[in-house]
């Protein structure tokens, strides 16, 4: 995640007036311009950036702002995802609102949410998830069970309509609700619903979504070892029975109150038997990379990844797959 999200006086300022001032503009693009200087895109924005900076502004505070068009890829990252990526001019303006929202809504998540927030992400995710089968095996002295669901398509099917009704329990700026109705409305998959996976602002519009669905397993079903990363979740309980009763509650939650299904295949297995998530497999006694992460990291390891991929080794017990992956560069 980039970008530090803005502070004033101890607190939050989430006016309009503020994510369209020149410096909250400003210090957007300084944020998104990082590690993308290179791009030709990026570049051209730079060469006249004052007057860019300027007549952005402008048309902020006037009204006139319309999102642009999305250019569309598609990458591997294993799963094959389809990008839509803004213009370097929206996405400064995606920056320019994270930057003010973020604490406002962030403030308000669960503690046990790991997706696309400062302090979090997957390792710690992992490391809470270890947490908790410990708790709820006392230590590996109990058998418990662990039910893992993920949503389908999920930002391809987030309702606008909702989306933007949670966001005014915070917010009753009238410019600024303008502003990300535009943001929102400017990418559909279908009518009314969609989010594009390659803005910043979509990182932060999917928590606010799931959050009702975080809130509603841990105050309504009083679910105490939960945990959640995008739209994959998992649930651990001593009680099989009950976890598959849960599953049925949420299955219905997410459908009647969000307009999302989860995926028909829900497991729930023994912990014994290991917790696929985030890429490892988490077992009572120890973590193990999931094989087809392993497998891709031998593939496709060098040089310049060596340090990125040695440190998810880090996190796990790999000794082994540590010196294979050292051979294949040595």
């Amino acid at each position: 995640m980039s970008g530090t999200p803005e502070l004033s006086g101890g607190g939050l300022v989430h006016s309009f007036e503020r994510i369209v001032s020149l410096g909250n503009l400003s210090a957007a693009w300084r944020e998104f311009k990082r590690g993308k200087s290179k791009k030709r895109d990026v570049q051209h924005f730079a060469f006249s950036l004052g007057d860019n900076l300027l007549q952005l502004h402008d048309d902020l505070v006037s009204g006139s702002y319309r999102h642009g068009r999305y250019d569309s890829f598609y990458i591997s990252d294993p799963k094959r995802r389809h990008i839509h990526k803004a213009s370097v001019r929206d996405r400064v303006v995606h920056q320019a609102v994270f930057r003010v929202l973020y604490h406002l809504f962030d403030r308000s998540f669960i503690y046990d949410s790991y997706s696309c927030r400062f302090n979090k992400g997957t390792h710690r995710g992992v490391q809470r998830l270890k947490q908790f089968v410990q708790q709820v095996t006392v230590n590996r002295r109990a058998t418990a069970y662990a039910l893992k669901c993920d949503i389908v398509k999920f930002f391809a099917n987030i309702d606008h309509g909702i989306l933007l009704q949670l966001i005014r329990r915070k917010i009753n700026d009238g410019k600024l609700l303008v502003l990300l109705e535009e943001i929102i409305g400017s990418f559909e998959t279908h009518l009314g619903k969609g989010l594009p996976l390659g803005n910043v602002t979509s990182q932060l519009f999917a928590n606010i979504y799931l959050n009702e669905l975080d809130r509603f397993v841990k105050h309504e079903l009083k679910a105490r070892q939960y945990i959640r990363y995008c739209d994959d979740f998992v649930i651990l309980h001593r009680d099989a029975q009950k976890l598959a009763n849960r599953e049925a509650v949420v299955r219905c939650f997410t459908k009647t109150r969000l307009g999302l299904a989860l995926h028909d295949v829900v497991s729930i297995n023994k912990v014994s038997h290991g917790i696929d998530f985030l890429g490892y497999v988490v077992l009572p006694h120890h973590t193990v990379v999931r094989t087809s992460t392993k497998w891709r990291m031998l593939r496709n390891v060098n040089r310049d990844n060596l340090a990125s991929y040695l440190g998810i080794l880090s996190h796990a017990k790999t000794h082994r797959l540590t010196i294979e992956t050292l051979k294949q560069i040595l």
